[in-house]
């Protein structure tokens, strides 16, 4: 492993002493798929000039029993706890998983931007910067951040530490593993990546520097992606799918073809463009989000597509199905995507049928997979042909696999490691290879979401944890909590029954009710005589506590609770929520 005692890069702004602590703060991004988002601390806790800068700053999509949640965020606790000593934001790349949460940091009151009297800097390649800010002028922030492209290999200063942007592949252009140089040596993050050798844009990750760094200064610790860290062998190169993509054109020559895929994966926009205006057909994007990204990619000759090519999607009508390919977002079976409402024969400009054929160049996210299946044979029904990644190989991964992680280790020679971004398992799997290239196990630390590591002389270690919950976007930012998650899902599962009574405190008497309103427990009109017996039995229980002396409107609340669930649960042996609402004259 690399000597902790070698010599270090000092950042340019202004030499520390060696033995300044580093700490790494993680906010989100452990032990789950997505808000990838952690801070590098510079500097002794109790210095109220040290540097905090954050690398990423994602969202995470919701899974099923999350009902009516739009977005789920990092919590931005400890960033607004110390928002004065935060400098700077640095972006691996574009995905919204690590750039699609920025807007709500910045936002005032839910964010920190205003406790700042200057404009945030971020810093990432030209398309990382253009994706981020497409939905951060949406929610007319921009006025909020400076962004600052970078180019590869490029350093520049955040605060203190001293930033390098190293080349990496990934399923997004333009990506970048960043190297922290710090008072405690290089902390490496490895952004998301793969070895891809052949890469669409021939930008391969630039694996000669990083073994530089390891042989010079030393890699004290690596911070790793670990999302395919299960998956054996090498990740395949995206070029691979491109041979793929042109064999699905010729087989289907008299076919219009719909394509799905994210809209930030360029490579595989520029693929299949590529396939179609060889074979002779026009192309048309669909969705906001494929058609802004096709710009940017245009603009920023990202994507190298003929202008002649690309047609309007309103003017498709006007070719021969075999003359058109359509590059549409919904891949991941969002409901009200273009994808998804074609599949509910919903979309305005297309209506699907024999005569299409539609290849899925993706695979589903976890968690997706439901949604994906229902848009499928949704498709189906329309008679539509549809292609995806378990028929034939029309998506290649973005992430590194276990022998591409391996070769990493391999080159970078950690000191301490760290697996990150991934569910746990994924992370224990990457652990695992980490030390079957020999890092020793006791400096390989599992960490979750909210853990803290301090870097010094004496090596890494915990010190504490800072707030990482979820912070849910239902809506506004911050107004559903964990509990009112537990009302959602209750209500999804059992239902609700609301009792309903009017009491006379004075003389003791239930003047009027119980009534009993109920939504999914039973269907009220083919369930009358349940629901008389069940006020039947609510209104003695009543009766009986009033008789009792029992007088206060909630003790009373509480003995119809107590009667209207003993009964609900004996007679259909349901736990329904009950709301019991009982009114004084």
């Amino acid at each position: 492993m690399a000597d902790s005692k070698k010599s270090r890069i000092q950042p340019m702004t202004a030499p520390l002493d060696a033995d300044t602590p580093v700490r790494i703060i993680f906010l989100g991004g452990l032990g789950e798929i997505g808000r990838n988002c952690m801070a590098i601390e510079q500097g002794a806790a109790d210095d109220p000039d040290r540097t905090i800068m954050l690398i990423d700053c994602g969202l995470m999509f919701p899974d099923a029993n999350m009902h009516g949640i739009d977005l789920i965020l990092p919590d931005f606790s400890y960033l607004k706890d110390n928002a004065e000593r935060l400098q700077g934001i640095v972006l691996t790349h574009g995905h919204e998983d690590h750039i699609g949460a920025i807007q709500y940091l910045m936002r005032d009151g839910d964010g920190i931007g205003g406790l700042r009297s200057e404009k945030l800097p971020v810093y990432g390649s030209k398309l990382t910067l253009g994706l981020a800010s497409s939905r951060i002028e949406e929610a007319g922030l921009l006025g909020k951040i400076d962004r600052r492209p970078v180019e590869d290999g490029d350093q520049i200063d955040v605060g203190s530490l001293l930033v390098e942007f190293i080349p990496v592949t990934h399923s997004v252009p333009h990506a970048h593993a960043i190297a922290v140089h710090t008072a405690q040596g290089v902390v490496l993050h490895s952004g998301d990546f793969k070895l891809d050798l052949t890469p669409v844009d021939d930008r391969r990750a630039d694996l000669a520097r990083i073994g530089q760094l390891a042989k010079t200064e030393g890699i004290r610790l690596l911070m790793s992606d670990s999302t395919n860290a299960e998956e054996a062998g090498f990740a395949p190169s995206e070029t691979s799918v491109g041979g793929v993509l042109r064999g699905l054109f010729a087989e289907h020559r008299d076919k219009r073809i719909i394509t799905a895929s994210f809209a930030s994966h360029l490579h595989r926009i520029q693929q299949i463009a590529s396939a179609a205006i060889e074979d002779g057909r026009k192309v048309a994007t669909l969705g906001l989000s494929m058609k802004k990204n096709v710009r940017l990619g245009l603009d920023l000759n990202v994507l190298n597509l003929p202008e002649s090519s690309i047609i309007d999607i309103g003017d498709i009508d006007k070719y021969d199905p075999g003359e058109i390919c359509v590059i549409s977002t919904g891949s991941q079976g969002e409901p009200m995507s273009a994808l998804g409402l074609m599949a509910r024969g919903e979309n305005k400009f297309l209506k699907l049928g024999p005569n299409d054929t539609v290849v899925l160049s993706s695979h589903a996210i976890p968690g997706n997979e439901g949604n994906v299946n229902k848009v499928i044979d949704g498709l189906l029904r329309l008679g539509t042909e549809v292609i995806h990644s378990g028929i034939m190989d029309v998506h290649a991964t973005g992430h590194a696999q276990a022998d591409d992680i391996k070769t990493y280790l391999s080159i970078v020679n950690p000191e301490w490691f760290v697996p990150i971004h991934g569910e746990y398992r994924h992370m224990v799997a990457n652990a695992n290879l980490g030390e079957l290239m020999g890092v020793p196990r006791d400096r390989i630390i599992q960490c979750e979401d909210g853990d803290v590591l301090e870097l010094t002389d004496d090596g890494l270690a915990p010190v504490g944890r800072v707030p990482s919950g979820y912070l849910y976007v239902d809506g506004i930012v911050g107004d559903v909590g964990r509990g009112v998650l537990r009302d959602r899902q209750k209500l999804a599962e059992e239902g609700v029954v609301v009792v309903v009574a009017t009491v006379d405190v004075q003389t003791g008497k239930v003047l009027v009710g119980p009534e009993i309103i109920t939504r999914g427990w039973v269907y009220a009109p083919e369930a009358e005589d349940l629901l008389d017996e069940a006020c039947d039995t609510v209104a003695a229980a009543l009766e009986k506590a009033l008789a009792d002396g029992i007088r206060d409107v909630e003790q009373l609340e509480r003995e119809a609770r107590r009667a209207t669930g003993k009964f609900v649960s004996e007679r259909t042996k349901r736990r329904p929520m009950i709301v019991p609402v009982v009114m004084e004259t």
